[in-house]
């Protein structure tokens, strides 16, 4: 499956994979900086964004998708950064094909199989996408019964667009994301490990990346090293994108 991607700048390689329910331009806030000291491969990932959609929806595709973009667009190898479900989908493309990748950042997940942290927000999408609604006002106030946070809400909402017939959809196939939640909650490959230069950046004020999950961490990336900003939560390069950035362009330079 060919990708859905932008590119920016100029420079050694990096690909950057956005998280559950995003599409490449949630991760704009650190391609964009980027860009002036590399060249940035920006991309949807599967029945995300304006790439196709698929009833298959697991971490080997989706790495598979990583791998077959970075070949059609000429990308021998390349350092992968990728938030939440896409920092899975880096470290599988890491742990399957690690010739593909120079170093690798992770932004606030871990190896692990999580619990079901989205049961409000899918219903929430699932009310949205049955009820007809005109405007993305009534889409807010559908979903606030489910979601309190509103930057949550902001964010989903970047996805809901108008099809040809004027009516309002959600970019992402929401039907095979709820079906395959489960496999979007299990673990990457547990069988391989990476040598490559690996930085975990977690947000203070998250649970996605705790002390118990270290293990883990360190038995498939031997090489790996961890950042902590503080003041952010999951969404952490939306709440602090300078912090963010800095860690992100200190590693990859070696500073």
């Amino acid at each position: 499956m060919l990708l859905n991607y932008k590119q920016y700048g100029e420079g050694p390689d990096v690909v950057i994979i956005h998280g559950l329910f995003g599409s490449l331009e949630n991760l704009n806030v650190i391609a964009k900086p980027l860009s002036e000291h590399f060249r940035v491969t920006n991309v949807d990932l599967r029945n995300h964004g304006a790439s196709p959609h698929s009833e298959e929806m697991n971490y080997p595709a989706m790495a598979a998708d990583i791998v077959e973009l970075m070949n059609a667009l000429n990308i021998n190898n390349a350092h992968l950064i990728g938030h939440s479900m896409g920092g899975k989908v880096a470290m599988e493309v890491a742990l399957m094909h690690s010739q593909k990748v120079n170093k690798l950042v992770v932004l606030d997940i871990a190896p692990v199989s999580y619990p079901a942290r989205h049961t409000q927000i899918i219903s929430a999408l699932k009310d949205v996408a049955t009820s007809h609604i005109t405007d993305r006002k009534q889409a807010d106030a559908i979903m606030s019964e489910y979601i309190n946070e509103l930057g949550v809400r902001q964010f989903l909402l970047k996805s809901l667009v108008k099809n040809e017939d004027g009516e309002y959809r959600w970019r992402f196939n929401l039907d095979v994301l709820d079906k395959k939640y489960s496999t979007i909650t299990a673990n990457v490959n547990e069988n391989n490990s990476c040598l490559c230069d690996t930085l975990f950046i977690k947000g203070n004020d998250s649970d996605y990346i705790l002390p118990e999950y270290r293990d883990e961490i360190t038995k498939r990336f031997k090489n790996t090293r961890a950042k902590i900003i503080h003041g952010a939560g999951h969404w952490l390069h939306a709440q602090k994108p300078v912090a963010v950035n800095k860690a992100i362009n200190d590693f990859l330079t070696g500073l």
